[in-house]
């Protein structure tokens, strides 16, 4: 069989695409339950062929790399702090930014869309990055925390736009598959 001959410009487009990005944010003290959401839904990014994107520590941050990682796909952590120590083991790729919280405005830009369990006050100031940056959130339904009581909103008048909630992991892979 004769093997298909592509041009430079081919190779170069098949050989350097880009990977969607899913940001995922949610709780670095996860409970039980949000820690089980997190696996799913980082087996369901790989599964979509998409990186996972995280702040590589604890918690959701750890619970998304390992279903990402257990399902092949690429978990990519961007640390707070100056070391490669504070990440995850679940990580692929481990990203030291040595700025602390200001990494949460990263961690959003870097992202073709932003999926929330629950979540905190560093969720929170990531969930107000991604509006500022006019990137799509989707918050898993009953995560608990800033998540949930966001569904639905409309954080201010600068976008049309209002946060979107998953109720399950079908309804997720829907609302992915519309970004990435």
């Amino acid at each position: 069989m004769k093997m298909p001959i592509l041009s430079t410009s081919s190779f170069l487009t098949f050989a350097f695409m880009r990977k969607k990005q899913v940001t995922v944010i949610g709780n670095y003290d996860a409970s039980e339950a949000q820690y089980e959401l997190g696996v799913q839904v980082g087996r369901l990014i790989a599964h979509l062929g998409a990186c996972v994107i995280s702040g590589g520590r604890t918690g959701l941050m750890e619970a998304v790399a390992k279903g990402c990682s257990e399902a092949g796909g690429i978990s990519i952590g961007l640390l707070p702090g100056e070391d490669f120590e504070s990440s995850n083991e679940y990580n692929s790729i481990v990203i030291p930014s040595g700025i602390g919280y200001a990494r949460n405005s990263m961690n959003v830009l870097a992202a073709d869309v932003v999926v929330c369990v629950g979540g905190a006050s560093g969720t929170l100031s990531e969930i107000a990055y991604a509006w500022c940056y006019r990137k799509p959130i989707i918050v898993i339904q009953g995560g608990g925390g800033w998540g949930d009581q966001l569904i639905g909103t409309a954080i201010d008048h600068r976008w049309n736009y209002k946060i979107e909630g998953a109720s399950d992991m079908e309804s997720l892979e829907n609302l992915l598959r519309k970004y990435i």
